[in-house]
């Protein structure tokens, strides 16, 4: 017969069985958030739950949850007696595509995914655990705002947040995707991470509603027209991706990840590539017209140049006489930005300066070589760019290249003109190699306008001014408008047929790869905001 437990064992075995049955009831409660009704409602919006996004997003089983068990302190509205586990919001750290990532995602079924003290502090402490650890962080925002009963207990988190977003910047990259409202103080920490992404018809973004406005301007205006994707995406250029639902949306955040490091001391991923023995490329030769007022598809140009199906391209929608985005060349990350003649022939405005200046910066930050494809024929006139700082707008785009320090490479295809010459990654502005096609035109101006200020008084004594003029623009396009003046002073570093682009720029980019540039030592510069 076999000896029986005491009665104090036996109660030990219960004590335990007890604590592990809490344990499990404990985890299954956090798990439901809000509860299964708001997590139906959740759904017949349109939307995942913040669960089901980070199982979405993070390699199968890496998801690792820091403060689960977290609940909100507040005592004032009967707050009291609502406490749910996470405090809406999950986070914690995981892996995508095997690579370390820190994470949150707020919950919309708990408050609405409000921000309250505890619910800061758990993103607060993802965020340090990134920074110290050298990894990427990712928020999924879904979120009404401050949670309101707590007062300014909410404000003092939003300001931890927003804090720590500029402690991380340029140190490890930062994306947030926004899958539900983000509004007020809110949209405050998007704004300052690398990446924002939006979802189609179920998020938006404004710092005050549409209540307050119609209140304040008397303006009618709907929440998707005020802050919607395609608002932020076209118009404001808050938001670089827009996507049709949540999960394009994620699937976005895990290839634009694969384009960057974790962080400012690493270099980007690299994938292998066997060089071949022929990398020319014809259909290059092709592209660009006789005609030099004809608009063409820079994308082609890219296309022809990069990896194939490697373009990620950023801002699509925004300032659309500019291009920017990753791909590869080689297997190697680099980043593009290139005129679009497609789009008001591809001049400098304000918009496009901007876009391009915050994406030279991201690449500078994040050791990503910048590949500049150039057709300008100059900087947009008029009032409405003049009123509205294209001076000092122009100039972000001239500091950003000027200031940066990885390996930079430009070709030329067409047009050079003027100051936007300069701007656009040129030799005297640190540019690493020039290459320009055969069919580039660099001067101060296009050949017509300068023969009608050069020849005033020529054409206008001639017999027949037109014949004249169109004499002294052939006169101009010999002299100037070719990359052959420019390559005789080193401008240039060679002219080459458009269809040897892609070899050359594997031989440059690779020649590169070591590039140390030693900047002057200052805390840092004042760049022209």
């Amino acid at each position: 017969m076999k000896d029986q437990p005491d009665s104090s064992t036996a109660s030990n075995i219960t004590s335990e069985s007890e604590k592990f049955n809490q344990l499990n009831q404990k985890n299954q409660q956090a798990l439901l958030g809000g509860g299964e009704k708001r997590i139906e409602a959740q759904h017949n919006k349109g939307k995942l739950t913040a669960r089901e996004r980070l199982d979405l997003l993070l390699d199968k089983n890496s998801f690792q949850e820091i403060g689960k068990f977290v609940e909100h302190r507040s005592h004032e509205f009967g707050l009291e007696k609502q406490r749910y586990l996470g405090d809406g919001v999950v986070t914690g750290y995981g892996r995508i595509q095997g690579r370390l990532v820190y994470v949150f995602s707020q919950d919309f079924t708990v408050f609405g995914g409000s921000l309250s003290e505890a619910h800061a502090e758990k993103i607060v402490r993802i965020m340090d655990l990134a920074m110290k650890n050298g990894a990427p962080v990712i928020g999924l925002n879904d979120s009404g705002g401050a949670r309101i009963q707590e007062g300014v207990v909410s404000l003092g988190g939003y300001a931890d947040i927003f804090y720590r977003n500029t402690l991380a910047s340029g140190l490890i990259p930062q994306i947030s995707a926004v899958m539900g409202p983000c509004a007020g103080g809110a949209v405050y920490s998007p704004a300052i991470t690398d990446f924002v992404l939006m979802v189609e018809k179920t998020s938006y973004m404004f710092v005050t509603g549409p209540n307050v406005v119609k209140t304040v301007t008397h303006e009618e205006v709907s929440s998707e027209e005020l802050g919607g994707a395609l608002t932020h995406s076209s118009k404001s250029g808050v938001t670089h991706f827009r996507d049709a639902n949540e999960l394009q949306c994620i699937q976005r955040i895990q290839k634009l990840l694969s384009y960057i490091p974790q962080n400012c001391e690493e270099d980007p991923p690299l994938l292998p590539y066997q060089t071949k023995p022929d990398e020319a490329r014809p259909m290059l030769d092709n592209i660009v017209p006789e005609n030099p007022n004809q608009p063409y598809d820079m994308r082609e140009v890219v296309s022809g140049i990069v990896d194939q199906d490697s373009f990620l391209e950023v801002h699509q929608d925004y300032a659309e006489n500019i291009i920017v985005g990753f791909a590869r060349l080689g297997g190697c990350s680099i980043g593009i930005v290139g005129n679009q003649p497609a789009s008001l022939a591809g001049v400098l405005d304000i918009n496009a300066s901007k876009k391009g200046a915050r994406f030279v910066r991201f690449c500078d930050s994040f050791n990503i070589p910048l590949l500049v494809l150039e057709d300008v024929p100059g900087f947009l006139p008029g009032t409405d760019q003049e009123w509205n700082a294209i001076i000092t707008n122009g100039a972000k785009l001239l500091y950003a290249f000027s200031e940066a320090t990885v390996p930079r490479v430009t070709v030329i295809t067409r047009k050079a003109y003027g100051g936007a010459y300069d701007v656009m990654n040129s030799k005297h502005i640190g540019a690493d190699m020039n290459f320009a096609w055969p069919s580039a035109e660099i001067a101060v101006m296009g050949a017509k306008g300068a023969s009608e200020i050069i020849f005033r008084r020529e054409i206008a004594e001639a017999d027949n001014p037109e014949e004249k003029l169109n004499e002294k623009i052939e006169e101009y396009t010999q002299t100037f408008a070719n990359p052959y003046r420019a390559a005789s002073r080193g401008y240039v570093d060679e002219v080459i047929f458009p269809y040897n682009t892609r070899a050359k720029l594997l031989q440059a980019f690779q020649m590169l790869e070591n590039k140390v540039d030693r900047i002057p030592k200052k805390k840092h510069g004042n760049i022209p905001l």
